[in-house]
């Protein structure tokens, strides 16, 4: 019998920008470890503001162009999330917060942290929000991301003895 997969959810606020580009990303990392069937990978925001709305028209464009394609529609993070998750990946200490809270009501298990806390190169520790920015925004997270993903990877794949 398979081992249970690693569930790993990436949340910002409003789930159109920053976590969809980090479940692509980390979705299209896996798929090249060859590890696919051992991880169930989503993204929520913690803010309902654009529940139903595809991803950002200025993330969905610069992850194609580096061969990610972004899927699905935004949703408001849950209690449940916090019980069905193992990692809950936040893009910022606002975030971060607010999942700490819900995590303190859902009596839930998840690992909260920031995904930063595996960038090489965290700054200040928060995957800056594009939104309100131009298209180097954009880029600049996307490059985060794909860096930050990578080294959470090989930190599961080490926690957990995953083989592909």
């Amino acid at each position: 019998m398979a081992a249970d997969p690693v569930r790993v959810l990436f949340v910002c606020m409003g789930n159109i920008c920053r976590s969809p580009v980090a479940e692509a990303v980390f979705r299209h990392q896996v798929r090249e470890a060859g590890l696919e069937d051992r991880f169930e990978i989503d993204s929520a925001g913690t803010s309902g503001y654009h529940d139903g709305d595809p991803p950002d028209r200025r993330s969905t464009e610069t992850a194609w162009k580096r061969g990610i394609k972004l899927t699905g529609r935004s949703r408001r993070v849950t209690q449940d999330d916090l019980r069905t998750f193992d990692y809950v990946i936040a893009m910022d200490a606002e975030n971060e917060r607010e999942l700490r809270r819900v995590l303190a009501s859902s009596g839930g298990a998840a690992r909260v942290h920031r995904l930063r806390e595996w960038d090489p190169r965290p700054e200040h520790g928060d995957v800056p929000d594009p939104y309100y920015g131009g298209a180097r925004g954009f880029d600049d997270v996307h490059d985060i991301v794909e860096r930050a993903s990578a080294a959470f990877l090989e930190h599961v794949v080490r926690e957990h003895g995953l083989r592909g």
